[in-house]
């Protein structure tokens, strides 16, 4: 049985879902909201056609449903929670979307916007939300989820599941019940019953499948669902948190401070701030910020290189799944991204990182694929932070850089410039939504507080219209 002083927590945080008000934001944790919409709306314009799915469109398409929300990029309405999916998927394709955030100092990485964004845009969309209805109840989802990861006494990783899947169940949720107008004991219900809804194996990482993608959205969907089993009336578990076997025990080792999960409660909402500047898993970033590194120093040409040396911390071979030698398997896509030895050498050969080097061309590229069949990856003891990356010629000259996590972005706002730069590369690339539209797109998201209504903006987010 739940104890009244266990209670006491989630009861704060659901009357905090209900309660919170647009003008209890802060101008900065307004700004850094509109940058990650921007964001991961990019990212779902750079992801809409990405490899695998096309598939999920067609299975959607011949589901059928309730036309409620739109399908972005590609048009038609469906069920809002399918929607909220499979955007969810879209914008996770390239692992290219904002992520991480700063709690008194230290750096937690996370990957909740990417859900939350697509949750809050399709709902706004059936129920005529304003712009400040669909901030605040993404922040609210944002600061839940950041609120339990930051209290837990490990990452799901340690238990075998992958956040994107398990702690973005709990800010859907919370989303969801805001823009359904849940009150305080329903939207209680809504995390019980999405606490029996999470599931995201970390093995797909490991094993490079279409399902690396899934969890992120099928957290957009169970987190609407639950809403809506809690608004007819469903009851879930108690305390989705702090119960026996309750989020903690189940997907976070214990609870290691639970007076986090109200410090400053409905005064400071968390929300995420390192807007990725490659596509692809965030360990990559130290290899391919050295990479680009050497090839600024030096004058490398593909055919000279003999060999690529990358050299971890010690116990990391074997523990991470981008530290292993890079093979071609069902998706090669998410082998891709994933990997240390590809996202090297695709950028030490085409001189570059941005998605052209996730294509399907640049992953069949036999010039990379040669260099990767050179690739050692060591341990050494030296090595206590990123990695070291050594690029030996055939002239025995040897060109090394170490790459290490940025960390600017702990400290000052990434400039609006730069979200917008990799913004209109995702247009670029994706060729699907209209230089037109994604400029009127960023004008209303610049004044989204001011919107009575976000139909636009979802309207603005198809292509050919």
């Amino acid at each position: 049985m739940v104890t009244s002083d266990q209670n006491k927590y989630i009861e704060a945080i659901s009357a905090n879902v209900v309660n919170t008000r647009f003008e209890n934001f802060d101008q900065a944790t307004i700004e850094l909201a509109k940058n990650r919409i921007i964001d991961v709306l990019g990212c779902l314009i750079g992801g809409a056609n990405a490899p695998g799915n096309q598939a999920l469109l067609k299975l959607v398409k011949e589901w059928g449903g309730k036309k409620e929300s739109t399908v972005m990029v590609h048009g038609g309405k469906v069920p809002a929670q399918t929607a909220a999916m499979l955007n969810t998927i879209m914008v996770r394709s390239f692992d290219f979307e904002v992520m991480s955030y700063v709690h008194e100092g230290k750096y937690i990485a996370s990957h909740h916007a990417a859900t939350l964004v697509p949750t809050a845009l399709a709902l706004s969309e059936l129920y005529g939300a304003s712009g400040k209805e669909l901030l605040t109840a993404m922040l609210v989802g944002d600061d839940i989820a950041a609120r339990v990861q930051v209290a837990s006494a490990g990452h799901p990783i340690g238990l075998g599941w992958d956040g994107c899947g398990t702690l973005s169940h709990l800010g859907a949720a919370a989303t969801a019940s805001r823009l359904m107008g849940l009150n305080a004991y329903q939207t209680r219900m809504a995390f019980g019953i999405v606490l029996n809804t999470i599931a995201s194996a970390i093995q797909s990482l490991w094993d490079g499948a279409t399902t690396f993608k899934l969890g992120q959205g099928t957290a957009a969907r169970n987190g609407i669902f639950s809403a809506e089993l809690a608004k007819a009336g469903w009851t879930g578990v108690e305390d989705a948190l702090l119960s026996r076997f309750g989020y903690f025990f189940l997907y976070a080792a214990g609870c290691k401070n639970p007076e986090i999960l109200t410090k400053d409660l409905g005064r400071k909402y968390y929300g995420e701030a390192y807007f990725k500047p490659y596509p692809s898993g965030l360990p990559t970033h130290n290899g391919i910020d050295a990479a680009l590194a050497i090839l600024g120093k030096h004058d490398i040409n593909l055919e000279d290189i003999e060999s690529v040396t990358i050299i971890f911390s010690p116990g990391t071979i074997g523990r991470s799944y981008y530290a292993k030698p890079y093979i071609i398997r069902g998706f090669p896509h998410a082998d891709a991204i994933f990997s240390n030895p590809y996202t090297v050498c695709s950028t030490l050969v085409l001189k570059k990182c941005d998605l052209n080097n996730f294509t399907d061309e640049a992953l069949l590229d036999p010039r990379i694929f040669g260099l990767t069949a050179r690739v050692r990856l060591v341990e050494k003891p030296e090595v206590t932070e990123g990695l070291v990356l050594e690029v030996k010629m055939k002239d025995g000259q040897v060109y090394s850089e170490l790459g290490k996590m940025r960390t600017a972005w702990m400290k000052e706002p990434t400039p609006r410039a730069e979200i917008e730069d990799k913004f209109w590369h995702q247009v670029e690339f994706s060729r699907t939504v209209s230089k037109n539209n994604a400029m009127k797109l960023l004008q209303m998201l610049e004044n989204l507080e001011e919107q009575d209504d976000v139909k636009e903006i979802v309207r603005l987010m198809v292509a050919g219209k």
